[in-house]
């Protein structure tokens, strides 16, 4: 299916909605680790429909005495996604059925294979002010 106009510019407003949200201040997750936001990911498609991926950082899930296990993670990450995720995507509509969330022990580019780093995803489906676990 080709873009249409408006899509494009739904995915400009997207842009202009987040832009501003980048940045390295930690954010406070149950866990009590250290997590920053890294990047966002639209336009790649997602088994769903359309799939927006929020990435961030998160040393401690790296191996080690203060690791912060999946268990612990996937708290995290759902946090992040109702916390994080959902206000941004407030004023888009109801177009994204998909919000991935990763954790990463340090910054891999998006598609690379990156064997030695340490990373969580865990995929939800928005309902209202609610992110429902979906399952990979």
């Amino acid at each position: 299916m080709r873009p249409t106009l408006r899509t494009a510019f739904s995915a400009l407003a997207l842009a202009a909605l987040l832009a501003p949200a980048v940045s390295s201040e930690a954010i406070a997750v149950p866990s009590g680790q250290p997590v920053t936001f890294h990047d966002m990911i639209w336009g790649e498609p997602g088994p769903a429909g359309l799939t927006m991926r929020f990435r961030f950082i998160a040393p401690l899930i790296a191996d080690g005495e203060a690791q912060v296990g999946f268990d612990e993670a996937e708290a995290d990450m759902a946090f992040l996604c109702e916390s994080y995720a959902l206000p941004r995507l407030a004023d888009q509509g109801p177009g994204v059925s998909q919000i991935i969330i990763s954790l990463s022990d340090r910054p891999v580019p998006f598609g690379e294979m990156a064997p030695d780093v340490v990373q969580f995803f865990e995929a939800y489906r928005p309902e209202g002010s609610s992110c429902v676990w979906d399952g990979f």
